[in-house]
């Protein structure tokens, strides 16, 4: 094995642990097929195909609990892209899965045969007024902070937001907390433009779309219109189509498209929505957008009873609450695996539910209307108090409110994360008339309980919408059998006594599709049949996805969950961690990290397939993981992948290279030394030789241990540090090491940042004290970050004791003038750390320096300010929390302040990104052109590297927000 990947037998047991028909099968260990892959390379171009087994298969999982091997990936960047795709699969009689954010919850965005990515290229949003023009694979949350600087947000809101893209949204018609069936998808999409499995293009916009689909596709009109007049001929099923609409559903076609377009281009507009990928590919959408009121008041209300919970929802819902949102007892008790949910909610009754009610307002006025209605509602409740965090009581503190939100959104995530090991996690919803709410709930419970499933229950109960989870081992037959037992005796009670949705919100999915004519009747389903012949008459696109004549096709493909490291083990493959990945672009992300991780523990060791993988797996899942963290943030339950990869390093390292880096740590003081003098000595060097040189010796050693030059390194610090005096100072000033190495950016004229420190903190009469003794010391995170343990444990405890010594016991904060250094120093040490240091380290006051200077802006005179600022938001500040106090300060220097929409991390993390700048180039590409796009006075982070993968993105100079305080307040 390659000294740059793991050794598999550190990785893997030597035995898998799934049965070998779960697992990709050796013959296809060389990837996609060569005739297919040969066609698409020469019909796309070889960059837009992937073919490796390691590409099939982390595309093989989305948040469902299915799992289906594609036989090739193609990373559309065109509409000309996805026609080729589809007159390619007409002309070989292949089927085309397209797949977006992958959030969907019954294996929409999986394939067997060609699978096409619609979510790296086709990110984009342009505000219209009151109309928003998205393409599909924008996330939503994406979407609604552009929104949000004009006052208006989406309809849909579902609560994978994060992830889930607007293609997928309109693909499955989500809606979400507050939709309902009005504010969805379908209701608020003015016009869309999709590529049909033709290949023709409309644009439903276009005042002559009808006229040149008629010219294009004439059979295709007829039929649309023949299906509508022939709809409208039956009064019953008329009737009956409007009642199924009248509570929340996304089972099957929208049929009602028939009723509601005049036209065949305006049917065609409404039986995309909902269409799950089956009808044609959503190129752009233009929204609707509503008014974001932005002043809220929420309570979370708990009752003795599931039934007392529901009872309640009608009278908020008619005081006018936005939301209501349903939590059943195991909802409770599970979301404390949330960061921030309280700890005693694990102690609540089983029978105990609650209420998250929401209501919204423009004014205070208002707002203060809504919560005296709500006010006399609480008196009327019977309320339980059943724990010490309970307050039953409404609230306008935002925090508190978001904390509320945060423990609703990640019910599928909390509940999946407790399952036992090795089952896999099934969601579904489904909705009831509103005032059948109570009623329906009791009934799954008893049904869940005969089947033995102890699940948990929550949902948009306004709109009578539950969702439930399920866990099972699919490898295990008798689970399997209860399983399908449950999903035919709960599809029955919907439909047969509830009339109700099989799906409200998920759409059909592989999981609903065999029990779709149950709920729809033999003629309404033969309609829809007859609707996908004539839109995709050789059924190229998302076979079985929404139609399936099979009543055991839900059992197929499910898929088992291998157990794997205890970080990474109760991942459910939800997504959420995607969009923040600074390598999703590029290799893999933390969800795919993990799907391959399992797939490794389902081959046995001699299996090609395996050896296939761990050859990828090294630069793909570990060396271009740039350790941020920045997944743990925007995963639910805080899963940190990062931490894996980092672990998966330090397994791969030698003896001797852990004996190395220790000794390194050991002599770090002559180290610094070297490395200040080799950068001085570099400045007198052509930037073209450096890069020669390093790159010979990435070649000679390996890429990712020699790191590659960049012209936009600094130049070494050659001035000595300000004095200081320790008598009368209010804080330790500690200088990180990265900026007692190197200088400030080329150019840069002024003080250095340690004076900079310096000026601003005596200005403020918080004088500073830099001892003289920091040389040789680090915040560890060298180490850390490459899985260095030995370097890493000296290190961490010489920081903690010094700084124990230089503050004087704690009774002084230590101030840090690097972010990723603070998080170091502050948190990612303490593991590492002797008991002793550990009781040290407890009584220290560590600050960011950023979070320092807002404090004294109080005490600052600003004689100065510059036009504008962009900033660049370090991954640690989002770990610290400190992202406001940025804000504050660059507010303080700058007329206007703008962070990027798409600002995440750099991925320079350190030195990664001169091991490895595509990584970089990568994760910044979307913020670099947001940056570009114009002109800024001046361009701020809070991090010397940091700001130095932001200017080689954007050619344009970072520094830290400090010199400009110091600039701006200089007398």
């Amino acid at each position: 094995m390659p000294l740059l990947e793991p050794d598999p037998r550190a990785l893997r047991p030597a035995a898998p642990t799934t049965p070998a028909g779960d697992r990709v099968a050796d013959a296809r260990a060389e990837g996609t097929p060569a005739g297919l892959r040969e066609d698409l390379v020469a019909l796309l171009g070889p960059g837009k195909v992937l073919s490796k087994v390691s590409d099939l298969v982390r595309y093989a999982s989305d948040a469902s609990p299915y799992r289906f091997v594609p036989q090739v990936v193609v990373i559309a960047e065109t509409v000309a892209d996805v026609s080729a795709v589809f007159a390619y699969a007409h002309r070989k009689g292949r089927q085309v899965v397209l797949r977006a954010g992958g959030t969907s919850l019954n294996g929409q965005a999986q394939g067997e045969d060609v699978l096409v990515d619609v979510r790296r290229h086709w990110a984009g949003i342009t505000v219209e007024g009151e109309r928003a023009r998205i393409r599909p694979g924008t996330t939503v949350a994406r979407a609604n902070a552009a929104l949000a600087r004009h006052g208006r947000v989406l309809g849909p809101d579902p609560a994978s937001a994060i992830a889930a893209t607007i293609g997928g949204v309109v693909a499955n018609n989500a809606s979400g907390m507050t939709a309902g069936t009005t504010r969805n998808s379908y209701r608020t999409l003015a016009s869309l433009t999709v590529v049909l499995p033709s290949g023709t293009v409309v644009d439903t916009a276009d005042p002559e779309a009808d006229r040149r689909l008629a010219e294009r596709e004439p059979a295709l009109c007829a039929g649309l219109l023949a299906l509508k007049a022939e709809i409208e001929a039956d009064p019953a099923l008329v009737a009956r189509i409007r009642a199924k609409y009248e509570i929340k559903n996304t089972n099957g076609y929208r049929l009602d498209a028939f009723l509601d377009g005049d036209t065949p281009v305006r049917i065609l507009r409404g039986l995309m929505v909902g269409s799950e990928g089956t009808f044609g590919f959503v190129a752009e959408t233009v929204f609707d957008t509503l008014p974001l009121h932005r002043l809220a008041s929420a309570a979370l209300l708990f009752f003795p009873s599931l039934r007392d919970a529901a009872a309640a929802v009608p009278l908020f819902a008619e005081a006018g609450a936005l939301a209501v949102e349903l939590m059943d007892g195991n909802t409770l008790r599970a979301s404390t695996a949330v960061p921030g949910v309280p700890a005693d909610w694990a102690g609540l009754p089983k029978e105990t539910a609650a209420l998250l009610v929401e209501f919204r307002a423009p004014d205070e006025a208002s707002l203060a209307t809504a919560e005296a209605r709500a006010a006399e509602l609480l008196g009327k409740l019977q309320l339980a108090t059943p724990a010490a965090s309970v307050t039953n009581t409404f609230t306008r503190d935002a925090a508190t409110v978001a904390g509320y939100w945060k423990a609703r959104k990640a019910f599928v995530t909390a509940i999946g994360s407790a399952r036992p090991p090795g089952t896999t996690l099934l969601t579904e919803d489904f909705a009831v008339p509103p005032s059948r709410l109570a009623e329906a709930c009791e009934a799954l419970l008893e049904l869940q309980a005969e089947h033995g499933f102890d699940a948990a229950v929550a949902g948009h109960a306004a709109h009578g919408n539950l969702h439930f989870l399920l866990s099972f081992d699919p490898a295990d037959q008798g689970d399997l059998d209860r399983y399908a037992a449950f999903m035919a005796a709960f599809c029955e009670l919907t439909v047969e006594r509830f009339d109700g949705s099989l799906k409200a919100e998920h759409a059909t999915g592989r999981n609903i599709a065999p029990f779709l004519e149950l709920e729809w009747g033999p003629q309404a389903t033969e309609l829809m049949w007859r609707t996908k012949q004539l839109l995709d008459p050789q059924g190229i696109l998302a076979p079985r996805v929404v139609l399936d004549r099979d009543p055991l096709g839900h059992l197929r493909g499910l898929k088992t969950i291998p157990r794997i490291e205890p970080v990474a083990d109760p991942c459910i493959e939800c997504g959420f961690c995607e969009p923040t990945c600074p390598s999703a672009d590029l290799t893999t992300t933390p969800r795919q990290r993990i799907v391959l991780r399992r797939e490794l523990m389902r081959q046995p060791d001699s299996s090609p397939v395996a050896v296939e993988l761990l050859d990828a797996y090294g630069y793909d899942a570990v060396d271009t993981c740039a350790g941020d963290s920045t997944c743990k943030l925007a995963c639910p339950v805080g899963i940190d992948t990062g931490a894996m990869m980092k672990d998966f390093r330090h397994r791969r390292h030698t003896p001797r290279e852990e004996r190395t880096a220790a000794l390194l740590a050991a002599r770090y003081k002559q180290v610094e030394a070297s490395a200040r003098l080799a950068v001085g000595a570099a400045e007198r060097i052509s930037d073209r030789l450096l890069a020669t040189v390093t790159e010979a010796a990435r070649k000679a050693v390996r890429p990712d241990l020699v790191p590659e030059w960049l012209p936009e390194i600094p130049g070494a610090a050659t001035r000595r540090m300000p004095p200081t005096s320790r008598v009368g100072a209010a804080a330790v000033y500690y200088p990180a090491c990265v900026n007692r190495i190197f200088g400030e950016p080329a150019g840069h004229k002024g003080p250095t940042l340690p004076e900079a420190m310096v000026a601003v903190s005596e200005r403020a009469g918080r004088p500073v004290w830099i001892p003289d003794d920091v040389a040789g010391t680090c915040c560890a995170t060298i180490w850390h970050s490459k899985g260095y343990e030995e370097g890493n444990v000296l290190m961490a405890n010489r920081i903690v004791e010094a700084a124990w010594g230089w503050t004087g016991g704690g009774k002084r904060p230590l101030i840090v003038d690097a972010s990723s250094c603070t998080l170091g120093i502050a948190h990612e040490v303490v593991p590492y750390l002797t008991d002793l240091n550990r009781e040290l380290h407890a009584e220290l006051t560590v600050v960011d320096s950023i979070v320092w200077a807002a404090e004294l802006l109080p005490s600052l005179t600003v004689l100065r300010t510059v036009d504008s600022a962009v900033l660049h938001p370090t991954c640690s500040m989002r770990h610290l929390g400190d992202e406001a106090e940025l804000r504050a300060v660059a507010e303080a220097c700058a007329d206007e302040v703008v962070v990027p929409d798409d600002a995440g991390c750099c991925a320079f993390a350190g030195d990664r990104g001169m091991l490895h700048r595509e990584l970089t180039e990568s994760a910044t590409a979307r913020e670099a052109a947001e940056v570009t796009a114009r002109q800024f006075s001046t361009h701020v982070s809070a991090n010397r590297m940091c700001e130095v993968g932001m200017e080689h993105a954007t050619g344009r100079p970072y520094h830290s927000v400090l010199l400009d305080l110091e600039r701006a307040t200089r007398p």
